[in-house]
């Protein structure tokens, strides 16, 4: 195994923050010092396309992949060890040669509201400007709100709430996962419930990805993988997979263990413009990944007879 261990990220405040982290967890797992995890480790900052192109959708770009490409292939080039990734901007399916079979324990899922005026979704004013590039909170805001008006905003997170502050924006919307990370979570004035406004699949985890012929760094990194996190993720992204959405499909999704192994899926899917949305809920005792694959692929094929398979071919 090389020493030290090179670990791929995006170079965004909040992907530096969940590389550090990873690197912690890591450590305390090993009983590395502070020290002795700085020898071992070495962050590697990677510019994605996703990052370098910020005035257009990610969906008229070629999907949330656009996050992981340039990484991916660091990777497959053996110019890094392992790659830190928000798990919620990664295509479902992954390059030949990598695994993506550890995560941590998943951090709080849910949307925060960051507004300058009215501190819920239902105190903004009427037909109030809600910057986001989200097309899931788009959809779930106008299926809420059609009088609100949805400005295209993209960039990273202080970008974003210093728009709601100059008051370019009346709000936008932020995963409080990002927000706690980065110790900002004072900035929110309101955090939705999952019934209001449900989480993009596994949103708040982070994954790290390594080639799978990394057996000694993969065995290592196992040491850290949170069992729970990764069943319920297995299952959302598998949901995904079989509804095979574009960036244009709001697709969202929700898998929490409710009592032992019980594993309990919410998911919807909604048209752009919030007028159409079909939900599935489905839940079972899930202990293994091919488990939570299983009722994961349930859950998308229900959802798939409910709209049809044109709804998601936008």
């Amino acid at each position: 195994m090389q020493t030290p261990i090179r670990i791929g990220t995006r170079g965004s405040p909040l992907a530096l923050a969940q590389t550090r982290e990873v690197i912690a967890t890591l450590a305390k797992a090993n009983g590395w010092s502070p020290e002795q995890a700085a020898l071992e480790t070495r962050i590697v900052p990677i510019k994605t396309s996703g990052d370098r192109i910020q005035d257009r959708p990610l969906a008229d770009l070629g999907g949330k992949g656009l996050f992981a490409k340039e990484i991916e292939e660091a990777l497959l080039a053996n110019e890094i060890d392992c790659a830190v990734h928000s798990l919620k901007d990664m295509p479902t399916l992954l390059p030949e040669g990598l695994v993506l079979d550890c995560v941590l324990e998943r951090e709080d899922p849910r949307d925060a509201l960051i507004a300058r005026a009215g501190s819920s979704l239902a105190d903004l004013p009427m037909n109030a400007i809600i910057g986001t590039s989200s097309v899931r909170r788009q959809a779930i805001l106008l299926h809420a709100r059609p009088d609100l008006k949805i400005l295209l905003l993209r960039g990273n997170v202080e970008t974003r709430l210093n728009r709601v502050q100059s008051g370019d924006i009346d709000a936008t919307i932020l995963a409080l996962a990002g927000l706690k990370r980065l110790d900002r979570q004072n900035a929110a004035t309101s955090i939705f419930s999952t019934d209001e406004m449900l989480p993009a699949v596994a949103q708040g985890t982070i994954g790290i990805e390594m080639r799978s012929a990394d057996v000694n760094l993969r065995a290592m990194f196992a040491s850290i993988n949170h069992t729970p996190t990764l069943l319920a993720v297995t299952l959302e992204r598998e949901f995904l997979s079989v509804l095979d959405g574009s960036c244009k499909t709001p697709i969202a999704g929700l898998a929490t263990f409710t009592n032992g192994s019980e594993l309990t899926f919410v998911g919807c899917a909604l048209s752009p413009d919030g007028k159409k949305r079909f939900d599935v809920t489905c839940h079972a005792s899930v202990t293994s990944p091919h488990q939570a694959q299983d009722l994961g692929r349930r859950a998308g094929e229900d959802l798939l007879q409910q709209a049809g398979r044109q709804f998601f071919q936008v």
